[in-house]
């Protein structure tokens, strides 16, 4: 439709500049981009393809492996500072910190295990991944919070496409990394350091917010962007399992890499598209004035804005005496009002029982597989497969919540509360071994992992309000290293290590310094997952609480605030058109008139 418009010849150089700046200035293409930066974005969920390379090369036992991903999983989830960057300064201030971050953080990992640099005391290389993997929260807030305020009526689709996005991104860069560099593991590393910072910079100018007007179809472009992301991961999850099963070249992988590059940018056709529509509907109401004077005649009256109103005055208020007088649940909590309520609490619980134990599972289905005697092609299979699961997790929970909330009033809390119970039984599968369960339990594992992300961010934002959002989702994240920290370093990685010593006893062997600790059977992780998947219930139970506690919140028109504002926004829209054509009308008419009265 676009090509043929222009092709036609009906728009000349002064019509095209026009379009491309409505492009490029709108909240479509702000989110392409935002998509973009995301898809690179996930180098924390890929640790399971790189700690092996670490560990051998600096010669890492379990546990201080497990401590390592410890700290992985702090700087990928603890974004306070990221939010309240946000908070005082524009995105892009907060993705270009991000980017340097991301580069000094894993460049410095990549100089270590490659020998370029001697090798590094063990704070120094928590420090390292912590650094690195922080980035990730500067980028989540920077592109996620964005979207999230440019679409507020859609926000539970935009979580899961960007969400979604992050998860798949492991799978993306594993493509990438073997177009540019083969098969060289350490290299990998290597991109990670690069890649994102360098998209992230690229796209600085792009991500910012944008006055909101209502968009009747809104919801089916972003069916139309899950499509591609859909198409994107089906092909992704096909690549991988013939790459597991068939021997690939160097420029079979550059040809599949360049397959996915394609797929990545076939959003923009969408965003152009929708744009012109949008172009030409302003172009419209610039030439046809006449249908917008219904609107204009009927202007908003002055009351309807007050002069002063509660939370006005609660403004002047100090935010210590008001922490405990938070207002009703939707409008916008100050951080400590939401920090020091019952429900932030409650979802804190949940996601640390929640995330945290399939955190676990993911960070160490290698050494699950090992355990339990699977082919190391099918290990690298499941775990490869589990950034497919993530995303397909995310996109599911996002866009099917966003659904049966607007049409069922069906609330976010309660599809947690099933997540987290499906989550116990990919637990309770690692737990007894049943064999080849680990396939079925890596699919259960990886989904219920990304789904809960969208869910969460979209509660935050429903309960809590938009204003402080930035901060408020750093701050729910933050639950997921407290809980990998309790379950992977504490809990499996402690036991891991006590059932191999155990079974090296057996053999007559003692440790030596140095000597990484290898446990077979399953044994080894047993006991450390019936404890996760007791917890995932306890979670299960606590996010209940909160069903029963917003359960007449979420019966109500919980976007209520959002559409009105919008609407307002397109009434300023069509006023400002019609003053100015009437302005122009006007001084045309009185032409005629003035040279008349000269005359006379």
């Amino acid at each position: 439709m676009v090509v043929t418009e222009f092709s036609s010849g009906a728009f000349g150089s002064k019509e095209m500049r026009s379009f491309v700046l409505q492009v490029l200035h709108g909240r479509w293409f702000m989110l392409f981009a935002s998509m973009l930066i995301l898809s690179v974005a996930g180098a924390t969920y890929m640790f399971g393809l790189y700690s092996n390379v670490i560990k051998t090369s600096l010669g890492y036992d379990q546990t201080t492996l497990n401590l390592l991903s410890f700290f992985k999983d702090l700087g990928g989830n603890v974004g306070i500072i990221a939010g309240l960057v946000n908070e005082v300064t524009g995105p892009w201030v907060v993705l270009l910190i991000g980017s340097g971050m991301n580069f000094f953080g894993y460049f410095m990992i990549w100089l270590a295990v490659t020998g370029r640099t001697s090798k590094p005391r063990l704070w120094q290389m928590c420090l390292y991944i912590c650094v690195g993997a922080n980035s990730q929260t500067f980028s989540n807030t920077g592109a996620v919070v964005s979207c999230v305020k440019n679409f507020p009526s859609s926000r539970g689709s935009v979580l899961g496409l960007l969400k979604g996005l992050v998860g798949l991104s492991g799978a993306i860069i594993t493509q990438l990394y073997h177009a540019f560099y083969g098969k060289d593991s350490k290299a990998l590393i290597l991109l990670i350091a690069w890649l994102p910072a360098a998209v992230s910079i690229v796209f600085l100018p792009i991500v910012r917010l944008i006055k909101t007007v209502r968009q009747p179809n809104e919801l089916r472009i972003f069916y139309h962007l899950l499509y591609v992301t859909l198409g994107l991961a089906g092909f992704l999850m096909a690549l991988i399992i013939m790459q597991h099963k068939l021997k690939f070249s160097r420029m079979c992988y550059i040809g599949s890499a360049s397959v996915v590059l394609m797929l990545l940018f076939l959003p923009i056709l969408v965003v152009i598209i929708e744009e012109f529509k949008l172009w030409k509907t302003k172009i419209k109401a610039v030439n046809e004035p006449i249908q917008l004077k219904v609107v204009a005649e009927n202007p908003a009256p002055a009351e309807l804005v007050p002069a002063t109103t509660p939370q006005t005055q609660q403004k002047h208020n100090s935010c210590f005496q008001t922490v405990f007088k938070p207002p009703v649940r939707g409008e916008d909590y100050t951080i400590l009002q939401a920090l020091f309520s019952i429900d932030m609490l409650i979802l804190f619980i949940a996601t640390i029982c929640g995330v945290g134990g399939t955190l676990t599972a993911i960070d160490n289905l290698g050494q699950i597989g090992n355990s339990l005697g699977y082919p190391t092609d099918s290990i690298s299979t499941f775990i490869s497969l589990v950034s497919i699961w993530n995303y397909l997790g995310r996109v599911t929970s996002g866009f099917s919540s966003e659904v049966l909330l607007k049409k069922y009033k069906f609330p976010r809390p309660l599809m947690l509360t099933l997540v987290l119970l499906l989550a116990c039984v990919g637990h309770l599968l690692i737990a007894f071994g049943v064999p080849n369960s680990l396939y079925f339990s890596s699919v259960i594992i990886g989904f219920c992992f990304g789904a809960q992300w969208p869910l969460i961010f979209a509660i935050i934002s429903e309960l809590f309000g938009l204003k402080y959002y930035a901060t408020l989702i750093n701050f729910g994240g933050a639950a997921s290293p407290l809980g990998a920290y309790i379950l992977n370093v504490k809990v499996a990685g402690n036991l891991y290590d006590a059932a191999a010593l155990k079974q090296l006893k057996a053999l007559g062997k003692t440790r030596e310094a140095g000597m990484d600790l290898t446990c077979q059977g399953v044994a080894c992780y047993k006991l450390a997952f019936i404890i996760i998947a007791a917890v995932a219930l306890f979670g299960s139970l606590v996010s209940f609480i909160l069903v029963i506690r917003t359960r007449k919140f979420y019966q109500s028109d919980i976007y209520k605030k959002y559409s009105e504002e919008a609407e307002a926004a397109e009434e300023d829209f069509a006023v400002g058109t019609v003053a100015a054509d009437t302005s122009s009308s006007s001084k045309a008419a009185q032409g005629p008139e003035a040279n008349s009265d000269s005359k006379k």
